[in-house]
């Protein structure tokens, strides 16, 4: 994805709150801001996990039961 792309798939809107901005100074802006966030959205990107399918099928899977204990732990 291009800084070009991205201003064309996302609508812009840009408040000027202080001041009063010429247009090349909001177009500096526009370009630094969509730069930044195509690097970021590029970056950004989770890699796959690496489980093979044993740790898949075995997860249900439970330690056995202790049979040297007795029902309700206590002699009697």
């Amino acid at each position: 994805m291009t800084a070009e792309d991205a201003a064309e798939s996302t609508p812009l809107r840009v408040d000027v709150r202080r001041g009063h901005a010429t247009p090349e100074e909001l177009a500096a802006v526009i370009a630094v801001v969509t730069e930044s966030y195509v690097q970021e959205a590029a970056s950004a990107i989770a890699e796959e996990p690496a489980s093979s399918a044993w740790t898949v099928s075995a997860r249900g899977l439970r330690t056995p039961l202790p049979r040297d204990v007795r029902w309700g732990r206590y002699s009697g």
